[in-house]
């Protein structure tokens, strides 16, 4: 895939990882703070740059595992320690980036084959548009069942499930 280089080496280090506790396998309960920015963990984020080295650990001394290459992809921050967060992908592989390769802008990743965004949250709207499988979107707002989404010029809401990037309950304007 092109939006990981070292891709090979992704499982064992991901096995090392577990085995060493660099990562969980275990959710992170909702009301953890990150110690550095006091954000919530895990929460949501993405790529601000288009490439970027995922290490094994918090340090330019450590080993590059595999290097993200698509700008706005979403990732899950699990654990920060300095200017260094724990990031996962949709896969669950993941390790640690500088914070200044990460953005705030909040997108989703479409996991079926097609997304029908629909003009308001109701599925007897009229659809604006349908996102493809692996389409990146950024998220404008969630509600309990549903949330907003634009790529491509298009704008349209779309229900929970379809896509990765957001948690099940998570609300926000």
């Amino acid at each position: 895939m092109s939006w990981i280089s070292f891709r090979t080496l992704a499982g064992k280090a991901l096995s090392v990882a577990l085995a060493v506790g660099i990562l969980s396998s275990h959710p992170i309960a909702a009301a953890e703070r990150g110690s550095v920015t006091n954000l919530p963990l895990p929460r949501f984020v993405s790529m601000k740059a288009s490439e970027g080295n995922v290490r094994r650990g918090p340090s330019l001394s450590h080993r590059i595992d595999w290097i993200y290459k698509r700008r706005n992809m979403p990732l899950q921050i699990t654990a920060e320690h300095g200017h260094w967060r724990r990031v996962q992908d949709r896969d669950g592989a993941g390790g640690w980036v500088h914070y200044s390769l990460l953005s705030g802008v909040r997108t989703a990743i479409v996991e079926v084959e097609l997304l029908n965004l629909y003009a308001r949250p109701d599925p007897s709207a009229p659809v604006n548009a349908q996102l493809t499988l692996g389409v990146v979107a950024e998220l404008r707002q969630c509600q309990a069942e549903w949330c907003e989404l634009s790529a491509g010029g298009y704008r349209g809401w779309a229900r929970k499930g379809a896509y990765w990037g957001v948690q099940p309950n998570e609300v926000f304007e």
